[in-house]
């Protein structure tokens, strides 16, 4: 009978160590979840995603026929995951092969476009984490982080591709603002994270423990940690940590395994846009609207936005410090050669942030606009500045300095300025240029242009209305390159001779000018600005017609 028991114990023996020669070692093999939270970028709809991304789907290239999904046995995704060249223990288990199931089959599109994005973020994290001596296949953290979208806000805060929280970003040295969020920076964000993996992994020496804490935070892997008896392995504090951090690690194992056979579950990387292009940044120094480059050098705002994704209102305060801008490499000359129309391109339009408004308290604003003018009152016997300057809203020290006067003392009859009113100007007025005539001597007026800085060939044609070949043909120009002060003809015109019944006229309405009231005052005064614009016309000087209105 002791023979019996010996034998049937032998045999139990010999046939568990057969099971454990030919059953792989899984860490956590008993491991079963159904709690876990998966990641938010998990939970993402694709038709959000693809607007944030910005994709351009009109030229489309798939690399391959997509087809339907592939199921393994479990032995082959644990082969495949053990044969990875890396570092980190990228182990398999339930838990993992849900993720796994999850992004080749419910998420295989957004797969699909990930693999695309990867080939412009995946080079610029391996190239950090390198320079810092870490796992490259670190790089797969931004895909369950962010689902690598640079403009990635989760319910907590946390933003951008490597999702930091603000307390962590800034200190981790990116600047948070109202206009610029360097999370949202591919290139900054990116340099950080792979300096905070760095100093995690120098508290934890252990791979699985850092992404836990990168999730979660290293206070509640240390809470973890001592509750579990100060076990320091993931798996083995799996179920004292956050439900979302349970899930984390193996969604990270499953990223890994995704990107790298995902031609296996007949998934194919889709390329909307070419990511070949070079890229480039140059150095702004000064405020900027996106739209003001992006309408001068011909740049998609969809482009400028996806390459600048940290410049939350679309401006660069480049008022203190320098911003780099990223733009494809062939549009980094033609940004240098033609700064600064782009800095002019609409300015008043885009960037309205007012650096002074003393003049709305002054009253000055509309004098310093240059569409205003003054509004007189004429001084009456029993007058003094405090009640003139009282009657008409405004204090004595803006009465005494829109006059000029040391004193207070005035004389009866005297016109003083008391208020602006905007200048009535017709709608063609508004838009000429600054012109000059000048008579030829083949008996026509040249209409003459100076060239301001920031002018193009392209832009004085536009404004008065003539080709590029007609400007060069009537300045004898060879190439498109100006100068500031240039007088460029832009124009040619018959003389004509002024109707003297006009002339009479207008003489008369200047001859009836009265100081009796205050419309009546501002009425003539408009009647001088436009008698003066006439005159320009007709080719009187400048000098004869300042005098004219210094007389009056």
């Amino acid at each position: 009978m002791r023979t019996f028991f010996l034998l049937i114990a032998a045999g139990l023996f010999f046939y568990e160590s057969l099971l454990a020669q030919h059953t792989p070692v899984v860490p956590v093999d008993s491991i079963r979840d159904d709690a876990i939270l998966f990641p938010e970028s998990m939970t993402e709809q694709l038709s959000d995603l693809l607007e944030a991304w910005q994709l351009d789907l009109k030229d489309v290239e798939v690399d391959c026929s997509m087809g339907q999904n592939v199921l393994f046995h479990d032995s082959i995704y644990t082969q495949r995951l053990h044969s990875m060249p890396s570092e980190m223990e990228l182990s398999y288990n339930s838990v993992v092969k849900k993720y796994i199931d999850m992004y080749a089959d419910r998420k295989r599109e957004q797969v699909s476009y990930m693999l695309a994005l990867g080939d412009y973020y995946f080079p610029m994290f391996e190239q950090a984490l390198d320079a810092h001596g870490l796992p490259l296949e670190l790089k797969y953290l931004p895909v369950i982080e962010s689902a690598l979208n640079p403009v990635a806000v989760s319910r907590a805060g946390a933003t951008g591709l490597w999702q930091f929280m603000l307390r962590t970003g800034k200190g981790y040295g990116l600047e948070v603002n109202s206009l610029v969020d360097e999370r949202r920076d591919p290139y900054k964000s990116t340099e950080a994270a792979v300096r905070y993996l760095k100093d995690l992994y120098a508290i934890y020496e252990d791979w699985n423990l850092v992404i836990a804490a990168y999730n979660c935070g290293p206070g509640n892997v240390n809470k973890a940690i001592a509750r579990s008896g100060g076990k320091r392995d993931y798996w083995q504090i799996y179920s004292r940590l956050p439900r979302e951090t349970r899930g984390y690690v193996p969604a990270f194992i499953a990223a890994n395994y995704i990107m790298n056979h995902y031609a296996d579950h007949n998934i194919c990387p889709v390329h909307p846009y070419n990511t070949s292009v070079s890229l480039d940044t140059v150095q702004i120094h000064e405020r900027i609207h996106l739209e003001q480059i992006a309408a001068v050098l011909d740049i998609p705002m969809s482009e400028l936005r996806r390459l600048n994704p940290q410049f939350k209102k679309d401006v660069i305060p480049g008022d203190f410090k320098a911003y780099s801008l990223v733009l494809p490499s062939e549009k980094v000359y033609a940004f240098i050669d033609n700064a600064v129309e782009i800095n002019e391109y609409k300015r008043n339009e885009y960037l309205t942030h007012r650096r002074n408004t003393e003049g709305y308290l002054d009253g000055t604003a509309f004098l310093n606009s240059g569409n205003a003018i003054n509004v007189y009152y004429k001084v009456k016997n029993g007058d003094n500045l405090s009640t003139i300057a009282r009657k008409h809203g405004i204090s004595l020290s803006q009465l005494m300095s829109w006059n000029g006067l040391k004193s207070s003392k005035i004389g009866i009859g005297k016109m003083l300025i008391v208020g602006f009113k905007e200048a009535q100007k017709t709608e063609e007025k508004q838009s000429s240029p600054v012109l000059r005539e000048e008579l030829a001597s083949n008996g026509t007026v040249n209409l003459y242009y100076r060239v301001k800085k920031g002018d193009t060939l392209s832009k004085i044609a536009k404004e008065v209305g003539v080709t590029v070949s007609q400007i060069q043909s009537w300045n004898d120009l060879q190439s498109t390159h100006l100068s500031v002060g240039d007088q460029l003809i832009v124009g040619l015109k018959e003389v004509v001779e002024p109707d003297k019944s006009e002339l009479d006229v207008s003489a008369e309405t200047t001859e009836n000018y009265s100081e009796e009231s205050l419309e009546e005052e501002s009425k003539t005064v408009s009647n001088l600005i436009e008698d003066q614009n006439e005159k320009i016309q007709e080719g009187n000087s400048l000098e004869e017609i300042d005098g004219k209105l210094e007389m009056n």
